[in-house]
């Protein structure tokens, strides 16, 4: 079914110590993400203790890219219709995210996509991904 592409509105999210490098990020049009200072490995949610060998991170930027993992349109949350995705990041992790810029009814499982940041209201930018 194609649905007609719309914005709806974003509350903004809090900012707080734990958040605030990855806003800031977001206000350069920067996505970030945190990286085992032991191990090396990236994830996402970013926390300061690595979920892999509870060892010390350090903020990175990410490229900005990744491939549609999985994809589901909302249609009866709301007025508007939207499209909500687990995307996997070149670096290696996968983020719980929106779709953009497209129909919701375009996007495919392994779909090339690239981060854009989408204002919130009176917040911070909140990464989403569109069409690579």
């Amino acid at each position: 079914m194609t649905t007609m592409h719309q914005d709806r509105p974003l509350a903004a999210n809090a900012i707080d110590p734990a958040t605030e490098v990855f806003f800031a990020g977001a206000r350069e049009g920067v996505l970030r993400l945190r990286r085992c200072t032991a191990c090396h490995q990236p994830h996402w949610y970013p926390r300061p203790v690595c979920p892999f060998c509870m060892g010390d991170t350090a903020w990175e930027d990410a490229q900005g890219t990744g491939t549609i993992y999985s994809v589901s349109v909302t249609r009866r949350a709301g007025p508007i219709p939207y499209a909500i995705a687990y995307v996997t990041l070149d670096e290696g992790p996968t983020m719980l995210t929106n779709l953009v810029g497209a129909d919701p009814s375009a996007f495919a499982i392994g779909q090339p996509v690239r981060v854009v940041f989408t204002p919130s209201e009176g917040g911070p930018a909140v990464p989403m991904f569109t069409p690579a």
